[in-house]
């Protein structure tokens, strides 16, 4: 990896890894709803007009179907419930449980049509992924939290859901045009919600509730975006999901250090399981080499 791909890679790492730090922080004041209206509208803000600047919105749009599918699945229903779910988790819980998103992923292309073909150490890899999640959710969590837990689970398969209608309907779209119009259509969503839940703040938040939606927003949502696509251009699109194991690592020091959460034996035993799991699951399996001429027509089949 070259220096520039490193200093890339760190930087996505944190960028990705602090969105649970700062979510507790800013549902300690607002409603989740307000919150998610708070950060996409600012990231829209932001990233709209680039989008307009290098005339993607109008390509997105024609594809809106597709479109409305991903920001309900993406921004729309996980943003809620992970704010949501972190009014009564430990942030860096949040952040060990969201590890375990490259599992779903399978059970999720099994039930789009496109299974993956699973070697016996990508199933070895389920197998330790979900141990991992038992640890953390019957160990560390407790009964108490079930609720959240669940939510947690929805916010997982939508993280799982988004990327596969990307690929599948979406992969000739321009990046920052899909993510642009995507948090641009959350906040126009979440408007009325916001009136309707009472969600609006009666008084002004505190300093660091603001700087909590501020960094959501421009560091993690805008920001992380254009660091993801630098990434991929420096280093391919394989190797960069390799951010995936470092982020749950940034949430558990960033809770422990800002927070003081609490770090107990079956944190640390759920965070190596679902860890190990998560890349298990995504090592590629090995296939035969093809004869020369088609070399390209097995690329492009996987």
């Amino acid at each position: 990896m070259t220096r520039r791909g490193l200093l890339l890679f760190v930087a996505l790492g944190i960028a990705w890894g602090i969105p649970y730090l700062f979510i507790k922080v800013a549902v300690a004041e607002l409603e989740p709803a307000m919150v998610v209206f708070s950060r996409s509208a600012l990231a829209a803000i932001l990233l709209l007009p680039f989008a307009f600047y290098r005339r993607e919105v109008g390509v997105v749009l024609r594809r809106w179907r597709p479109l409305l599918a991903y920001t309900i699945v993406e921004i729309v229903l996980p943003w809620y419930f992970l704010s949501s779910a972190e009014q009564h988790l430990p942030s860096s819980t949040a952040g060990l449980l969201l590890a375990a998103v490259p599992l779903v992923g399978v059970a999720v292309a099994f039930f789009m049509g496109r299974p993956a073909k699973l070697s016996g150490l990508n199933w070895v890899g389920i197998a330790v992924g979900m141990l991992g999640v038992a640890a953390l959710v019957g160990l560390d969590v407790g009964g108490s939290d079930l609720l959240s837990v669940g939510e947690m689970a929805i916010v997982a398969i939508g993280y799982a859901i988004g990327p596969a209608i990307l690929s599948r309907w979406m992969p000739d779209l321009p990046g920052v045009g899909v993510v642009a119009v995507s948090l641009a259509g959350a906040a126009i969503f979440y408007v009325p919600v916001v009136f309707a839940t009472g969600g609006w703040p009666t008084a002004w938040p505190s300093a660091p509730v603001i700087i909590a939606i501020i960094v959501l927003a421009v560091v993690c949502s805008a920001l992380a975006f254009i660091l993801m696509l630098a990434l991929i251009t420096e280093i391919g699109p394989v190797r960069a999901t390799t951010i995936t194991y470092v982020n749950p690592a940034v949430a558990i020091l960033a809770g422990v250090i800002f927070l003081r959460e609490r770090v107990t034996v079956w944190t640390v035993v759920g965070f190596v399981l679902v860890l190990a799991g998560s890349w298990l699951v995504t090592r590629k399996r090995r296939e035969p080499i093809a004869p020369s001429g088609a070399e390209e027509a097995a690329a492009q089949a996987q």
